[in-house]
């Protein structure tokens, strides 16, 4: 299993119900083929440029374990919902 970790930008534009949804959705899809880690909140933040016209978004992290070849689905898992403004999947054990 390799260390992960996923940062989301949730459309701000959610409510705090909404928003906890999306977490656990993408940490069940993350627990499916996985493990992840404890949930690092940040909240609203200004993003740095405009995106789908929107000025903030909020953020959080997530650590997770998987194999090699998850990133690439979960990655298309979260391009396709409308929620999810932008993320980015880091490989922690990449030197």
């Amino acid at each position: 299993m390799t260390n992960y970790e996923l940062m989301l930008v949730i459309d701000s534009a959610l409510t705090e119900e909404e928003r906890n949804a999306v977490l656990e959705k993408v940490r069940g899809i993350i627990a499916g083929a996985g493990e992840a880690g404890e949930t690092d909140v940040w909240g609203m933040r200004k993003l740095a440029y405009p995106i789908n016209k929107k000025n903030e978004g909020f953020y959080a992290v997530i650590p997770f374990q998987a194999q090699p070849d998850f990133p690439k689905e979960l990655d298309r898992r979260l391009r396709i919902s409308d929620s999810v403004i932008r993320h980015m999947i880091v490989n922690k054990d990449e030197k």
